[in-house]
């Protein structure tokens, strides 16, 4: 549901916690087995679900993102994490810009459109497309206006991994660009200017987690 209140999971002496951030038109539990992981690894977790299609980028970066990072420092962790896909990439990006942790460790970042998706570019002004992907979803074009272009470069750790094979039902929209894409987002719209790590995966964008 999306009005539920999010949760501190894993091991009570986890030093170090990780918030998990679910893209456009998903929920938390296409992160649960990401979330396990992370568990099973010693972290500390807080899987965010949020209503993605109802909220504008900075509406959940300030209302949902805020939340899931007071359920850490509550714990008193000695460093917060972040795992995003897709979409939850722009937002850690934006709330970075405006209130940023002291003690924030590493971005991981999957799938993410960072330059914007290509599907935006062509869709927008679809209603469907409007009805469907909601305020964020008309924020994610690959032109200036975008929100994630007008970011900026990060000056904390990142890493991306992006995928570049398409799920059979992305068909349609791979075919909107002769780049390299996992068919919502192309390899090069993936990158991000300051990140330490980039990795391409033989995975498709509702599946790389």
């Amino acid at each position: 549901t999306m009005t539920s209140h999010p949760e501190i999971r894993g091991n009570r002496e986890a030093t170090e916690c990780v918030v998990l951030l679910h893209g456009l038109a998903r929920t938390a539990s296409s992160m649960n087995p990401m979330e396990r992981a992370l568990i099973e690894a010693g972290y500390k977790t807080v899987n965010l679900d949020y209503p993605s299609r109802k909220k504008t980028i900075a509406e959940i970066a300030a209302e949902d993102l805020v939340q899931g990072v007071q359920l850490c420092q509550q714990e008193g962790v000695k460093r917060i994490h972040f795992v995003t896909h897709s979409l939850g990439a722009i937002v850690v990006r934006l709330a970075m810009t405006r209130q940023r942790p002291k003690n924030l460790g590493r971005v991981v970042m999957l799938s993410p459109p960072n330059k914007g998706s290509f599907i935006a570019d062509k869709l927008t002004s679809w209603w469907l497309y409007r009805w469907f992907n909601g305020p964020a979803g008309q924020e994610l074009s690959t032109d200036d206006r975008s929100l994630p272009n007008r970011l900026g470069p990060v000056d904390y750790p990142v890493g991306v991994i992006t995928g570049n094979r398409h799920v059979f039902f992305d068909a349609w929209f791979a075919s909107f660009t002769p780049d390299e894409n996992d068919g919502k987002v192309s390899v090069n719209d993936a990158r991000l200017d300051g990140m330490a790590d980039f990795l391409v995966v033989l995975e498709t964008h509702p599946f790389i987690m």
